[in-house]
């Protein structure tokens, strides 16, 4: 048999990323009804976050967590670790409200309301001022380390942390109160865990608005990842009309587009250019969207020099489009049993939560028997000792009267009247003394009624135990 010689075959190696190279994102400066309303809602959030913290109620911050008192002032109200279950409810509204606003409009809160889309839209707004429009900045980046760049990026990023800076320095400033903080932060006094906080949220504005931008919405929000489990064909969304677009191409203005066999899209790339996420939008629609609306802006400005009827890239639904459904039967396909059913459990919750704020018992207390052994006094009586922990939420000091109920006889020997100063906690002393021969041996049930001289209606009844000896 004759040999073959086995010729090794050369394999050529290839190396794969395991991570996609990010392509940084230049977005366009856009104007239109959807930018303005982004930009709108970017004013408000920021006028409410920064100006809150320096509103006074009462003589004090309007807005504080006092997390070292664990008192929380919100306005009127003062609340305290036992009111925890407010902030389980508020919880409970913010989800239904996303749930909602997404079913009914998409990803509506993303676009406008977000804090990583507010910071975004203004560090970017600062680098289009500073370094220029798009194509600016995109030859800037290409072009070579000169005095120009580095100064225009100098100044770009000065400013980038001058607004991250106050960002944080506001944050904890609803958690220490403001007024002070500014002493701190001008006499270099600040604490420990101020400055880190400060530091630590000024960073985290600086990277994920000045650096991450888009990456965070892409690969760090796990909204973007669920909301199609809240979407169906009846959800407004950015919607590319496929049937009216394609075929896409250039074409003179002046010529029939219709005759050349082509759609309304004229292929100018301007939905992508101004996109923050840097989709597009024609290949529909994509976990990256954040429905801000300046896809469907650029678009209508294009539709304008051309001629054309404007809505090519809108707010509206699959079954809008695919069904050429006119405005009002889309809006009654929007508001569905889904969204009724969401919007009917939203607005009992708040109705509920309301209604409880405004009946907010101002009162608490707790009674807490102490430990030692009843003692017989020298006319025979029964004497039990108990601690009253009494909690005044109102901004003002109050003046309380205790009674025992349920028991014929009973009396308070000492603290028959308290006086309690504005939202504060203070724990006291009661003896308490029964006759004898009244109660049973053992254990039996007794009441304190603990009530304001000024206002008889605020008052808390708990119960205790009463103990007589064998």
């Amino acid at each position: 048999m004759k040999h073959i010689p086995i010729v090794p075959i050369p394999i050529e190696e290839t190396e794969l990323a395991l991570f996609e190279e990010r392509k940084k994102i230049y977005p366009r400066f856009q104007k239109g009804w959807f930018a303005s309303w982004r930009w709108t809602l970017v004013a408000l959030t920021q006028i409410l976050f920064y100006g809150t913290a320096w509103l006074n109620w009462n003589e004090r911050q309007a807005v504080l967590f006092d997390l070292v008192a664990r008192k929380f002032y919100i306005f009127g109200f003062v609340f305290w670790p036992q009111d925890f279950i407010y902030l389980a409810v508020l919880l409970v509204i913010s989800a239904l409200s996303l749930f909602l606003f997404t079913a009914v409009a998409g990803r509506l809160f993303c676009g406008y309301a977000c804090p990583q889309t507010v910071y975004t839209a203004i560090f970017l707004w600062v680098e289009h001022k500073v370094e220029g429009d798009r194509n600016a900045r995109l030859k800037l980046d290409a072009g070579p380390l000169t005095g120009k760049k580095f100064s225009l990026k100098f100044i770009k990023h000065f400013i980038w942390l001058v607004i991250a800076l106050w960002t944080g320095f506001t944050f904890v400033g609803y958690f220490t109160p403001i007024r002070e903080l500014s002493f701190s932060v001008a006499n270099l006094t600040l604490g420990p865990w101020e400055t880190f906080w400060l530091l630590f949220y000024g960073f985290a504005t600086y990277g994920n608005a000045g650096w991450m931008r888009e990456q965070v919405c892409k690969y760090m929000c796990p909204y973007a990842r669920f909301q199609s489990a809240m979407f169906d064909k009846d959800t407004l969304i950015v919607t590319y009309d496929t049937q009216r677009g394609d075929p896409r191409g250039s074409r003179n203005k002046k010529v029939d587009y219709k005759a050349q066999g082509l759609g309304a899209c004229v292929d100018c790339g301007i939905c992508v250019q101004v996109c923050p996420t840097g989709i597009d939008i024609r290949n529909g629609l994509q976990y990256e969207c954040i429905a801000c609306g300046l896809c469907a802006d650029g678009c209508d400005q294009v539709m304008d020099k051309m001629g054309y009827e404007r809505g090519l890239i809108r707010y509206t639904t699959e079954h809008a489009v695919t069904r050429k459904l006119d405005r009002a039967a889309m809006w009654k396909r929007v508001f569905r049993l889904r969204t009724l059913i969401y919007s009917g459990i939203l607005g009992l919750i708040i109705l509920a939560s309301a209604a409880s704020l405004y009946y907010h018992m101002p009162l608490k207390v707790d009674v807490i028997r102490d430990r030692g052994m009843p003692r017989v006094t020298e006319t025979g009586e029964i004497e039990n000792v108990y601690r009253l922990q009494v909690m005044n939420t109102q901004e003002s000091p109050r003046r309380f009267s205790i009674a025992i109920q349920g028991v014929n006889g009973a009396s308070i020997v000492n603290n028959a009247d308290i006086n309690v100063k504005s939202a504060t906690t203070k724990a006291f002393p009661v003896r308490v003394r029964v006759p004898a021969n009244v109660l049973p041996t053992g254990s039996n049930r007794i009441r304190f009624v603990v009530k304001d001289l000024d206002k008889p209606e605020v008052n808390v009844t708990e119960k205790a135990v009463f103990i007589v000896p064998r």
